[in-house]
């Protein structure tokens, strides 16, 4: 018997249009799985270019035209971390050293605080970068420039490499001033309290008036100053590059680069220079007063002593006597000779209005009540040191005023709030056992 024959399938249209479905069903199945994972891999793929390179580009803040980004922004706040971080751990080998000197423990809390506080040094981080494109902009203005031999002599300064050689410092005069007080100041001298007739010159905040009310007799005596002379160096070129390079390798985990330390010396270069350009027809002396006051809590005590004083009772004996300032008040609340910008500001105008002997009303300020008396007003000569903080405080009242007029110009993004980094990571020092 023959075996049996298998029957033909047949392949109806039917069939076909189903076996169509299924091959189209499939293949959009496969197109829609493509296209999620080309959506997930570029949504990774713009977060890995959004964290990378995008946020980088993106302005923390725009001074006129020209924009501070946060790649740039981040860099310095790191750079500026890694220099508080070293500044707190030589404080802290410091405080080690000398156990019993608190200002070392001092010190290393305010660092403390400005590295636990991101908002407040991130904040003081792009403050400096817009002072940085004022005075770019404002040397400019004063068609000031810096060259690239100008940063690569500053470089070589800053790892103290000198290839013409080392300056060495030799011994020239330098004047040191001795005032001699003249018979108006004596006369408003009390001589209960001994009082102090060294110069305290502090750096003015305002360019001198010349007002003279006074005439001080100026002797002089000689005392050593650094002046630099050249000599030859040890240091090669290839230890200077070298030592570039480790600085360089320290801080290339937190982004810094060679361009980013170029750009911070040029800064640095461009602010002396605008700072020598403003400061330039300043003269080395400056307006002060030489005043005493009486400290006191509340204004009645303040009126008594007022009353007394116009009774005729000593200025000395009281201040010893009441001030609550008792450093000036042991002294017959004498408080030197001081300039501009030194004093709480409602004290300093009315010291610098009172004549010469006056006595002032009770001043109030934040530490209390004053009574202050003016024993001199004069045009005091500044030493080289006072002169040069005269000079920088000068300068920053200008930045000031120029950061004050350039307002509408300033632009600060509230997104560099959310970009402060903070690392590298500080870790405190536990307080030394007093």
């Amino acid at each position: 018997m023959p075996p049996k024959r298998s029957k033909a399938k047949v392949i109806t249209k039917k069939h076909l249009a189903r076996l169509e479905r299924e091959r189209i069903q499939n293949r959009n199945i496969i197109i829609v799985s493509v296209i999620i994972l080309l959506f997930v891999v570029g949504l990774i793929g713009y977060g890995i270019v959004d964290q990378t390179i995008l946020q980088g580009l993106q302005p923390v803040a725009k001074v006129g035209n020209q924009v501070i980004n946060t790649r740039d922004f981040q860099v310095m706040v790191r750079y500026d971390r890694v220099n508080l971080i070293s500044q707190y751990n030589q404080y802290s080998q410091l405080a080690q050293y000398f156990s019993g000197d608190a200002s070392f423990q001092s010190t290393m809390t305010q660092i403390e605080t400005q590295l636990s506080d991101t908002s407040t040094e991130g904040n003081s981080v792009l403050n400096n970068m817009i002072d940085d494109l004022l005075i770019r902009q404002e040397a400019s203005t004063l068609k000031i420039s810096v060259t690239k031999d100008d940063i690569t002599a500053e470089l070589h300064k800053s790892f103290s490499f000198f290839p013409n050689g080392t300056p060495t410092p030799t011994i020239t005069p330098t004047n040191i001033l001795t005032p001699t007080l003249n018979s108006t100041e004596l006369f408003w001298l009390s001589p209960t309290p001994t009082l102090t007739t060294t110069p305290t010159s502090t750096p003015a905040s305002v360019n001198p008036t010349g007002t003279t009310t006074s005439t001080a007799t100026q002797t002089s005596t000689v005392g050593p100053s650094e002046t630099p002379t050249l000599t030859s160096t040890p240091y090669t070129l290839q230890g200077y590059q070298g030592q570039v390079d480790s600085f360089l390798t320290s801080v290339k985990p937190y982004g810094f680069t060679n361009n980013d330390l170029q750009k911070l010396i040029e800064s640095s270069l461009y602010r002396q220079k605008v700072m020598d350009a403003i400061t330039a027809n300043l003269q080395p002396d400056e307006e002060e007063v030489w005043a005493r006051h009486i400290l006191v809590a509340d204004l009645a005590t303040a009126q008594s002593i007022e009353t007394r004083l116009s009774n005729g009772e000593d200025f000395g004996k009281l201040a010893s006597e009441l001030s609550t300032d008792t450093t000036s008040g042991a002294n017959g609340g004498d408080l030197g000779w001081f300039g501009r910008g030194v004093m709480d500001s409602t004290f300093e105008a009315a010291a610098f209005n009172l004549q010469v002997g006056q006595i002032s009303q009770p001043v109030q300020t934040q530490f209390g009540y004053h009574i202050i008396q003016v024993l001199g007003h004069e045009l005091r000569p500044l030493n080289d040191t006072d002169f040069q903080q005269y000079k920088q405080t000068y300068f920053n009242n200008w930045l000031t005023n120029l950061q004050d007029s350039e307002q509408n110009s300033i632009q600060k993004f509230n997104i560099w709030q959310q970009r402060v980094p903070t690392d590298p990571a500080f870790t405190p020092q536990p307080s030394s056992p007093s």
